[in-house]
Formats: structure tokens, C-alpha cells, sequence
């Protein structure tokens, strides 16, 4: 059986499956191993099903013997912890859902099952996906891979760090303000936020409504397409499921961006960004170029309102959404109350965590009488400027590049108690999910032994030319290559 086999991309797995050279099972086994062997110091889950896994790869290894086994049949997964999962339990790494087992399975579980790829287990997070870091988890911190006393950025932590240790070969997050992108790129793998309704989000546990979307963690972009090409495509269960079918991903992935119109926008290499990030990023654009990529700097001035927008948007939308948690048909609920609404009272005060209380009083206060237009109503409007300039943008330009962090990832507890310095460790992410459109971050480069990401934003429903692009520079460059030595 070959060696480090939690080292594999699913194309190399798919390969070693395909050849019999090793079985599902064997697969699974040596990461439930690799899991067993690493987590302790890396935290990246929530919970680990082995039983269930190695029962997955079994029957993955029967649809190999028939002919029947698609890219994903037997390549072992993690799933972020807000994803539904018929009976095993969905924490959203919150004590208030700690002991909550779904009835059912999220539409991406339920794709990914039907083409036999295996979950080994559930994926840290911050609580309720509110957080940069994954410290705001309930339950434990996730280490960075390439640094255990650093973050592996946030809210899809556990997902990024099982990816880059070699705990899965892929795995699920969901971005909501580049919760799927900023851990990518603090952690040097590969992450795509797609164009809002092209992935369902019936069973995911909701944040923020209009902001949520799942994709894929992988170790390199091929990986990432053929990931993304089985979540994605409509959904009647999800209204705002887009009604198409998604196209084959990997056939954009062709090596050649010449000709490529890139917009570079000098509001994300300002104030804020780390001079070394920012210089990263400018030899990635001077390789892009040097592969026929025709690069110009231009402006998104509306960029400098998004993170309050956001932080007025998201936090409306989580109100109303974690008003359901009342401890009455699931969930943690407070036995010692003396009437009903004090165990309501009691039940939230002890369910949830500071950052998400925090989140849901900003969301009560800026939708509460008096505050509504001047807050709520006003954000929606910078939002529809925003997406504006962002159209406007495409109608020159093939993608925009940008830093995905403004910096490389910080030490455990450097950023706890500021929430507004956590907070702006998103800023490079969070227009791209305001406007809807779909982003990737790639590994670009290092700075300190620390990996830096590049943030590829296209059109809606520009995936292709995102994953075109960003296929090419990595097979120019070895970033992609590089694991962390754990």
C-alpha cells in the first residue's frame, strides 16, 4: 500500500482507487489514523465517525468493483459543523445545539453520499459561523497547521486546518463574510466562495441569509472544481437556488490566461494590508502577467463602506434567525426557570456565546424602531452601490485580484478581546459576498513561513474564469505543493 496517504489530492487518490492499488477502506483507515494521530494538536473536529466512515468506504469499494464509481467515490471528507447530517450531531459548535441530531441531510451531504465520498467527521467552527479565528467555538480552539500557536483563520477553521494537515482530503465550510477564503488562505490551501444560489442551502443552519453559501476546501484548484461541480445546481428546496445545471468545471481548467483583462483595485493593497502580504501579491500578478494576463489597476471606492454594511446586514439577519433557538422543540434548553419566559431567558444567556450575543443585540438594535432606516435600510442601499461596482467592474475586466487577508495568520488570543481588529480580518472578503459574486483564494506565496492567499473575484456565475485563472498560476508555481510539517 503506498505511504502518506493523507498526503493525496482526490485526482491522485482517484487515480491509486481506480488502479485497485488501494481500497476506499484503506484509504479512510489511514486517515482516521492520520486524525487520531494529529488532532490532539490541531483541533480541526468537532466529532470523528469511523464506523460510519469506514461503512461509506465498503460501499464506495462495491461501486468501484461495478463500474460505478464517480471522481469523489471513496476520497474521504470533513463537513463543517453547521451542515445537517442525518443522525450524527450538528453542533454549529454551540453549546445551545450540542446534543442536536438531524433528522436529515443537508442537499451538499446528501450530493456528496450519492457519489460515495466518505465523511470521516464533523468540522470545528466559530459558534453559529460568527468569527475570523475559530476561538469563539464553544469547545476548543483550531490551531493553524503551519503554526499551532496561531489561528487557522475563521469561521471555517476546523475545515481549512483538516485540509491542510491531511485529516481529509476535502472538506465543506460555508461563507457567509469569506469564511470559506480567509482560512484558506491563513492555512495555504485552496477555497472558493460561489456565486449566491449556485450551491443549496437547505440544511445548512443559517447566519445570515442573504450572505450564506457553501463550497469547497481542497488542496489544489483541480480538486476544488471537481468538488464544486457535484454541491453545485438547482434546488427546489432552497428558493433561492439559481434553476441551472452546473457546467464540468475541470474543462476550464486549460492552463492559458492570455489575453485575461485583470483588475488589480488600490483599495485593497492600502492602509491596513501588511507592506509583505501586499508585495506577495504583486510578484503573483507579475507571474499572471508574464503568462499573457493583461493586469491594470483599478478602483472600487465603495469597498471602505463594506465592513459596516456588513456588520449592520449580517447581524440583522442573525437576530432573526437565532430567535428560533428558545430551548422549546430542540436544542439546550434551562430546566431550573420558573415560568416560560425566564427559561427563554435563561436558555439563550446560557446557549450562546459573547460573540454571537453580541452579534444578535447589534442586529436587535440596528432593525429596532427609531433605528431601522437610519441603520438596517441605509446599508441595503450602500449594498446595491456596491454590487453595482462590481458589475461595472466586470464589464472591463475577466477577475479582480486581490490580497484574501490583510495579514498572515496572528497568534491565539492577539485579537479576542478587540472584536473591531478581529473584525477587519475580513475586509478584503466581505464586499465580494455583499455583491453575490463569486470568489476563489489560492496559496500565493510565503511571508515569515506563513502562507499568504490571492483572492480571484469574478462575475456571477463566473466560476469558470475564476478557476482558468487561478489553475494556470498555480501550475506555474509550486505554492500548492507545500504542506505544513506536523
Amino acid at each position: 500500500m503506498p505511504s502518506a496517504l493523507h498526503g493525496l489530492t482526490i485526482s491522485e487518490a482517484r487515480s491509486l482507487l481506480d488502479r485497485r492499488e488501494v481500497s476506499a477502506r484503506e484509504l479512510t483507515q489511514a486517515h482516521l489514523d492520520r486524525i487520531r494521530d494529529i488532532d490532539p494538536r490541531v483541533g480541526a473536529f468537532v466529532s470523528v465517525t469511523p464506523e460510519e466512515a469506514l461503512r461509506q468506504a465498503d460501499l464506495a469499494d462495491a461501486a468501484i468493483a461495478r463500474g460505478d464509481a464517480g471522481p469523489l467515490a471513496g476520497i474521504p471528507m470533513q463537513i463543517k459543523d453547521n451542515m445537517c447530517t442525518r443522525g450524527i450531531a450538528t453542533t454549529c459548535s454551540s453549546r445551545m445545539l450540542e446534543r442536536f441530531v438531524p433528522p436529515y441531510d443537508a442537499t451538499v451531504v446528501e450530493r456528496l453520499r450519492d457519489r460515495h465520498a466518505v465523511m470521516v467527521g464533523k468540522g470545528n467552527m466559530d459558534e453559529f459561523a460568527m468569527g475570523s479565528s475559530t476561538e469563539n467555538s464553544a469547545f476548543f480552539p483550531t490551531r493553524n497547521p503551519w503554526d499551532v500557536h496561531r489561528v487557522p483563520g475563521g469561521s471555517s477553521g476546523g475545515p481549512a486546518a483538516a485540509v491542510a494537515s491531511g485529516e481529509s482530503v476535502f472538506s465543506l465550510g460555508s461563507d457567509t463574510g469569506g469564511s470559506i477564503r480567509q482560512p484558506a488562505s491563513l492555512c495555504g490551501i485552496v477555497g472558493i466562495k460561489p456565486t449566491y444560489g449556485l450551491v443549496s442551502r437547505y440544511g445548512l443552519v443559517a447566519f445570515a441569509s442573504s450572505l450564506d453559501q457553501i463550497g469547497p476546501l481542497t488542496k489544489d484548484v483541480t480538486d476544488c472544481a471537481i468538488v464544486l461541480g457535484a454541491i453545485a445546481g438547482s434546488d427546489p428546496r432552497d428558493s433561492t437556488s439559481i434553476p441551472m445545471e452546473p457546467p464540468d468545471y475541470t474543462a476550464a481548467l486549460t492552463g492559458d490566461v492570455r489575453g485575461l483583462r485583470i483588475g488589480v483595485p488600490r483599495e485593497y493593497y492600502a492602509e491596513g494590508i501588511d507592506p509583505a502580504v501586499a508585495d506577495t501579491l504583486r510578484q503573483a500578478l507579475a507571474k499572471l502577467e508574464s503568462l499573457g494576463a493583461v493586469v491594470e489597476e483599478t478602483s472600487l471606492p465603495h469597498t471602505s463602506y463594506a465592513l459596516a454594511v456588513y456588520y449592520i446586514l449580517a447581524p440583522s439577519e442573525a437576530s432573526a434567525n437565532l430567535a428560533r433557538y428558545d430551548g422549546v422543540k430542540y436544542g439546550y434548553s434551562a430546566q431550573d426557570a420558573g415560568g416560560m419566559w425566564e427559561a427563554m431567558e435563561l436558555t439563550k444567556q446560557r446557549g450562546f456565546g459573547p460573540e454571537v450575543k453580541r452579534r444578535i443585540m447589534l442586529g436587535t438594535y440596528a432593525l429596532s424602531a427609531g433605528y431601522y432606516d437610519a441603520y438596517y435600510l441605509k446599508a441595503q442601499k450602500v449594498r446595491t452601490l456596491i454590487g453595482r461596482e462590481f458589475r461595472d467592474a466586470f464589464q472591463k475586466y475577466d477577475v479582480l485580484v486581490t490580497p484574501t487577508s490583510p495579514t498572515v495568520a496572528f497568534k491565539l488570543g492577539d485579537k479576542v478581546e478587540d472584536p473591531v481588529q478581529m473584525y477587519l480580518s475580513d475586509v478584503c472578503t466581505i464586499p465580494i459576498n455583499i455583491a453575490g459574486v463569486p470568489a476563489m483564494s489560492l496559496p500565493a506565496g510565503f511571508v515569515d513561513g506563513l502562507p499568504v492567499g490571492m483572492q480571484i473575484i469574478g462575475r456571477p456565475l463566473g466560476e469558470e474564469t475564476i478557476l482558468r485563472t487561478a489553475h494556470a498560476y498555480e501550475q506555474a508555481t509550486e505554492w500548492h505543493t507545500m504542506r505544513p510539517d506536523l
